[in-house]
């Protein structure tokens, strides 16, 4: 599966989160391409498209609680699709409860708790976009490792 060249899908319900992330994201690195969906019954219909088209995100933000489909849901649908299970994924929410942290901690994803500050979330998006890349370097060298294997 090809990834697209530094696509990260954010979920979020709250379009102000989701422009503030957009904007610190694109303050640090405006190569990326953002696309929002407002639930996790949206991020998996896109999520589809996007597979169809063999272009994959690089990330996925997502926030726990949404209507229709809440974050929780979203991300053990995700994680058991044999098709996006390897797609980085960072919960992004305002919760710091116990029992989102055990959630996290069980799905083996972080859980980054919105910041209230603009300097926080910027840092916070630097981070988000080493995953990103992290995630397409590993794309490419596996890619590369593919073609060795072939010749």
């Amino acid at each position: 599966m090809n990834y697209s060249t530094k696509t990260i899908l954010c979920v979020d319900d709250d379009i102000d989160d989701f422009t503030m992330l957009q904007e610190a994201l694109n303050g640090i690195e405006a190569s990326h391409h953002i696309i929002s969906a407002n639930d996790g019954v949206h991020a998996l219909e896109l999520l589809e498209h996007m597979k169809l088209k063999g272009q994959l995100p690089c990330l996925i933000v997502l926030d726990i609680n949404m209507p229709r489909m809440d974050g929780k849901q979203t991300l053990t649908t995700i994680q058991s699709d044999a098709s996006f299970c390897s797609i980085p994924l960072v919960l992004f929410s305002t919760s710091s409860s116990s029992l989102d942290k055990s959630f996290s901690l069980l799905k083996q994803v972080e859980l980054i708790t919105k910041p209230l500050n603009v300097k926080t979330l910027q840092a916070i998006a630097t981070k988000l976009l080493h995953y990103c890349n992290d995630h397409l370097i590993a794309e490419a060298l596996d890619f590369k490792d593919d073609l060795l294997v072939q010749e």
